[in-house]
């Protein structure tokens, strides 16, 4: 029984905030900004809880699984789930189903945690369709727009056809090496044209999970017709989960197939993000400019776990720690901004300086770090990816990706130049923010910063894993 508390720490105070929260909803209820302030605070716990009495083990005959690195990785998402509840303040406020949405949105981090956790396909499995179905009903929670609704009939449809994938991967590589376990199927695998087929299939599902080309079409309809909160959620705890257990499931349960993912890896990466980076060129809608520039990023993190080293989890880890400060920041500005005035064009945002220097330099931090501009932490966080994958000596791969930063810098820094340098003659009104969510913006802002400088954060990425 300590055992079980102890490791399975993160899933039960998770599942304990939640039934609180089924509690307060169903007894007499209790005011947004009351029960916001409630659920920031039992967040908050939560994160700050997940640094001690962990230890290292599995449940259940390997189905559970947990380690330094994993409960890590868990962290990193509670950090990005508090930092939502902060930065969304205002449009949480003003919500009906407040409640509801944070249900929702923690259901399906308890999903992530047991697909970070999985010790077999069906754990896997079961976990992935715990952390998707609730992110469907987050983003048609602006129900009076119709574009809401669309974009999660999108996400429903993409998400049950990766499913189905998935799932028929799963059969294939259960009847090719007759286990379910991640510690046996490696030693079940050898190259057969059945396991490859069954490994296409796999790596398929998970490309449409990290929106990699060309499975990514969905994205950009998803994140425009979300609430901001939903497409923060989606941009980057889901994906950060995804890259985490991707990762996992290529080193250890696919390693003897190494040779062919890493080809893989390579043409896909290349692909998603050159067309990240066309597509971002071309968008006027900052939330879509936002999606097609998250595509871009994944195909930076393949690089990284290319690496399949050491050094290749590590860079990723980090990357992704370094990511949720950014990204969010960016959503954050534009959901402030979105929610005041209604623009959501980049065109909108000119001369925005002048009348918002705050959220300008917040902005201009986030987008600095997502273009990896130093001293900004993306700058490290994409120069130790592109270490990781050239340590295969595929340089001319590295060449690619380097010259792909230099394209991205373009339209981020069109934003940036919109916001700071061109003129408009009806600027954005001063727009008056929530204290928590000023104050979250310069934890983000602080986060972009002192990451990349303070070196101890990598070195004790790389310890643990």
């Amino acid at each position: 029984m300590n055992d079980f508390l102890t490791l399975m720490k993160p899933e039960l105070a998770l599942t304990g905030i939640i039934f609180l929260l089924l509690f307060i909803k169903i007894g007499k209820g209790m005011g947004n900004e009351r029960l916001l302030l409630l659920i920031q605070v039992l967040l908050l716990l939560n994160f700050l809880t997940g640094f001690f009495f962990n230890k290292p083990g599995s449940l259940f005959d390997g189905m559970y699984l947990t380690s330094g690195l994993i409960v890590l990785q868990k962290n990193i998402l509670n950090l990005a789930v508090y930092l939502i509840s902060l930065l969304f303040a205002n449009w949480f406020k003003k919500s009906q189903h407040m409640p509801e949405f944070f249900i929702l949105m923690l259901a399906a981090l308890l999903g992530m945690f047991f697909l970070i956790s999985s010790g077999n396909l069906l754990m896997f499995f079961l976990s992935l369709e715990l952390a998707t179905i609730p992110v469907a009903a987050m983003a048609n929670f602006d129900l009076d727009k119709k574009r809401s609704s669309e974009g999660a009939m999108k996400m429903i449809l993409s998400s049950a056809f990766s499913s189905g994938i998935m799932l028929f991967g799963i059969s294939l590589i259960y009847g090719a090496t007759g286990t379910i376990s991640f510690t046996e199927i490696p030693l079940q695998l050898h190259g057969s044209t059945l396991e490859v087929l069954a490994f296409i299939f796999f790596f398929s599902a998970f490309a449409f999970k990290l929106s990699i080309v060309p499975f990514h079409l969905w994205t950009a309809d998803v994140y425009e017709g979300s609430p901001m909160a939903a497409t923060s959620f989606l941009s980057v705890v889901s994906k950060g989960t995804v890259a985490f257990i991707f990762l996992s499931v290529l080193y250890k349960v696919f390693l003897p197939l190494q040779m062919l993912w890493y080809n893989l890896l390579v043409i896909v990466s290349i692909a998603t993000m050159v067309i990240g980076n066309l597509f971002a060129l071309r968008q006027q809608n900052i939330k879509r400019f936002l999606a097609f520039s998250s595509i871009a990023q994944v195909g930076f993190i393949l690089v990284g776990i290319s690496g399949s080293s050491i050094q290749g989890t590590s860079s990723v880890v980090f990357f992704i720690l370094v990511y949720v400060f950014s990204n969010l920041a960016a959503f954050a500005v534009a959901d402030a901004i979105a929610s005041k005035t209604d623009a959501e064009e980049i065109d909108d945002y000119r001369g925005m300086y002048k009348t918002n220097p705050f959220l300008s330099w917040v902005l201009a931090l986030a987008l600095f770090s997502l273009a990896g501009i130093p001293p900004t932490a993306g700058f490290f966080g994409k120069l130790f990816l592109l270490t990781a994958g050239a340590s295969k000596g595929s340089y001319l791969f590295i060449i690619i990706a380097a010259l792909n930063m230099i394209i991205s810098l373009y339209y981020y820094l069109r934003v940036i130049r919109a916001v700071f340098m061109e003129k408009n003659e009806n600027p954005i009104e001063k727009i008056t923010i929530e204290p928590s969510t000023k104050l979250a913006l310069v934890f983000c802002s602080a986060g972009i910063v002192l990451i990349g400088l303070l070196s101890w954060i990598y070195d004790y990425i790389e310890s643990l894993a």
